[in-house]
This record gives structure tokens, sequence and C-alpha cells, in this order.
């Protein structure tokens, strides 16, 4: 009778998430995810795509994972199930997957959409098959265990609670989630499926990214008013308009359709990875983005459209393109820097619906590219955004709802531990009796009660 969690990454870091939990002789892989800030100093490529790379090579940057930790458990190894779409979550599975052949890869329609996109560009063959799952429905990985997703809400489309049923208890994985009912896109918080588990679950592993700020994280429903506020507010007849956002934020780019439409204005999509995941969207029937926007993804395409927006009349149009974090090679920087037939002119409006992500090689990017565009005298909005994680309320309600026997934070580095696990000993639980500070390399085995 064993139940042992290993963190593998993503456990006293934010990024290259990666947990393995053993149960008896089975053993089950949520995540495999790419540590951002490392990847893109190592790469300079757009913040939400992937390239061929070598594994090693990334191993050796801390870019992806550190799957030696369970070589120990490589041949029990019976599925692997990412929670959602973000890469930071799914970005590493084209590069390790395939050491864990045959275990399949399980996750929602539009995570699979997206993962066969990445691999469908030739980043690496997987041996590994993707097997859609459902909401809500069980899928039977072994006889002793099955797994279920939980619809929750996040910044891009069904994301999941990962809950693995096993003799002993659930195990859940509860990463990447706020409490949102009334999501402008996609399922709501399925807080009443929560509530159902409670006295079930030996163990949660819970996002704990934004655990000292004392707040509830704003609905999605609050950042298409701010967009609302300033696209509609914009009276210029004459002027480009271009917004840039995650690339992977569905919901937030359906919102900015919606304010073109009222603005009069046809909308183009462009950069690699928008065109990615908005297929992706189409594929998985979560939205479809190319009924209301015309997609561009490839550069002799693109330079085409910019020539004709120009030709046509700017005011006619509204960009949507990549480039959030001003990533170097991303169609915002490459705009302003004249790499394409575009030409900012004065009061050409700029919106950034989006948060910086805060390490310091976004800062320094983020700071070229908005000094440049100030610099042509454009209107710049900034920070147009909600967070799509949880903060200390929305955990505080989680985990009072759920009522889990044993706790473990992910997702943050040792502060955000730290405070998830005051907040969880408030809630009654003991410090490393039923709240466990995990961090990478390290295993913990919880006993069923």
């Amino acid at each position: 009778m064993t139940v042992e969690i290993c963190a593998v990454g993503g456990f006293g870091e934010i990024g290259k998430n990666m947990c393995a939990v053993r149960v008896d002789n089975e053993v089950v892989l949520f995540d495999m995810g790419l540590h951002m800030p490392n990847y893109v100093r190592f790469t300079e490529e757009e913040r939400e795509e992937v390239v061929k790379l070598d594994p090693y090579e990334l191993k050796k940057v801390r870019a992806i994972p550190d799957d030696m930790i369970i070589d120990d458990w490589r041949s029990m190894v019976k599925a692997i199930i990412p929670s959602h779409a973000h890469l930071d979550h799914v970005g590493a599975i084209p590069y390790l997957a395939d050491a864990f052949s045959p275990a399949p890869i399980i996750c929602s329609p539009f995570t699979a959409g997206v993962l066969r996109a990445i691999i469908k560009d030739g980043v690496r063959k997987l041996p590994n098959h993707i097997l859609e799952l459902n909401f809500s429905t069980k899928m039977k990985l072994t006889e002793k265990l099955s797994v279920e997703l939980i619809p929750v809400t996040h910044s891009t489309p069904e994301t999941a609670f990962i809950a693995l049923h096993t003799p002993y208890g659930i195990v859940l994985y509860a990463t990447d989630f706020k409490i949102d009912l009334t999501p402008t896109l996609g399922k709501k918080f399925d807080l009443q499926r929560i509530e159902k588990l409670q006295g079930q679950v030996l163990v949660a592993i819970v996002d704990s990214l934004y655990s000292q700020d004392n707040k509830k994280t704003p609905s999605e429903s609050v950042a298409r008013e701010m967009l609302r506020d300033v696209l509609l507010g914009f009276t210029s007849k004459k002027n480009a308009v271009i917004v840039t956002t995650f690339s992977s934020h569905i919901a937030r780019i359906k919102s900015i359709i919606e304010c073109a439409n009222k603005m009069g204005r046809r909308v183009v999509i462009m950069g690699r990875s928008m065109a990615k995941y908005a297929l992706a969207a189409e594929d998985a029937e979560v939205y479809h983005v190319s009924k209301f926007a015309e997609i561009v993804k490839y550069g002799s395409k693109v330079r085409k459209k910019m020539k004709e927006i120009e030709r046509s009349g700017r005011h006619k149009w509204l960009l949507i393109v990549t480039g959030h974090q001003g990533e170097p090679k991303s169609m915002l920087t490459r705009m302003i820097d004249k790499q394409l037939p575009f030409t900012f002119q004065k009061d050409d409006l700029v919106v950034f619906s989006c948060n910086i992500i805060p390490v310091e090689v976004n800062r320094e990017h983020r700071r070229i590219l908005e000094e440049k565009l100030l610099n042509q005298g454009v209107r710049l909005f900034k920070d147009l955004h909600v967070s799509g994680h949880a903060s200390r309320e929305d955990m505080r309600d989680l985990l009072t709802a759920l009522r889990p026997k044993n706790v473990i934070p992910v997702h943050s580095g040792k502060f955000g531990i730290d405070a998830f696990v005051s907040l969880a000993e408030e809630l009654g639980y003991k410090s490393d009796k039923t709240v466990h500070a995990l961090y990478n390399g390290k295993r913990i085995t919880i006993k069923p009660v």
C-alpha cells in the first residue's frame, strides 16, 4: 500500500512542471513543461513556440525537466497526463515522452490539438499515442488506476484538474486554475464536482503561485470590460490598431475580435503561435476563430497581408499579433524594427492585453520594445489583463470545498510555498504532517488513512 509523489519540476520554481505519482508498482506522470525563461534565453524564439532542439542541451540549460530523477520508475510509467496546453506544462513532451513509450499521452481535445500541431511542425516524432479524454468521464489506465479530467478555469481552454483514482483515495493534481464562475468562453469552474470529491482525496497538489496575494483573482469578464473601455473608446478613423496577448488565451482573443466587430474593423491574426492555438481551438470546437478573423501564419503571406493593409487603409483593420513579452523574433518586434512592410505612425494604438512574466529577460525585451514604440509616437495601453492563476482566497475556497487529507504546493518559488503552507495551517493542516513543502528531486510517501 504505497502512494509516493516525486517532484520532478515546478516544485520550488515557476515552470518546467512535471510530477510523478507512484501507486504500488505503477506510475503516472502529470505534465512535462518548459521552463520558459531558460527556454527563451536559449532559443530567442516566440514565447509560445516550440522548435527542434536536442533534449540533452535543453536539460543542460534547465529548460526541460530532468527525467533522470525518476529513472528507477521509468519502466512502471502507465500514462502521461498534461493538465492543459500551456508550454510550461506540455512543451517538454516532444523532448521527453518517447523515453516513457509506450505510455500514452492523455489530455483534453484542445490540449491534444496543440500537441499534434507541435509535432506536425517537425519538432520530434513521438511513438506515444495521444488519447483525447472528455471532461468528467473516467478512463481506466490499469486494474488499479483510472483518471478523470475535471473542468476548471484558467487562461487557456479546457484546463483540467487531474483526478487519479487509486485504491487508497484520489490524487488530485490541481495546478493552474482560478475560480471563475462567469468565464467568457468554455465551462465555468466545476465547484459542484469538487465538493462531491470531499472526503475522497488523499492528496491534492495545488497551484501556489499567488498564495501571498490576499484577494480573489478577477473573472475573465473583467478583462473583457477593460478591452472594451480602451478599444471602443478609440475614436481615430485613420490610425492602426494592434493588440498583442498570449497566443493560447482564446477567450481573450474572442473578446478582442468582438471589440473589433463593434469598431467596424476587420481582424487579422498574425504569427506562428497565434495560428497554432487558433487552429487547435477550431479542431476542438472551442471557438471557430477563422469565422471572425483571417489567420496569417507564414512570412511571405504576412508580408503580402501587411502590404494590403497599408494599401487599403489601416483604419479598416485590427491586428492581433505575437510579441506580448517583447520577444525579439515576434511579429510586433519585427514590425517596429521595419523587418515587415508596416510603418508605425503617430497615434497608432498598441494594446498589451497581458502582464509581463516577471523574469529579467522578459522585462528587458519589453522595455526595449516599448521604448521603440513610444519613440514613434504610438499610443500605448498596457496591462489590460487579469491573471489565470488563483490568489490566496481562491485557494482557501478550494481547500475548504475539497478538504483533502494532505496538500502539497506546486508552481511557485519558496516564497509562494511558504505562503501556501501558512494558509493550509490556518485551515487546520499540520506542517510536515498533512501539508508538505516539496522541492524538485524530492519524494514523499503519503500514507493512506
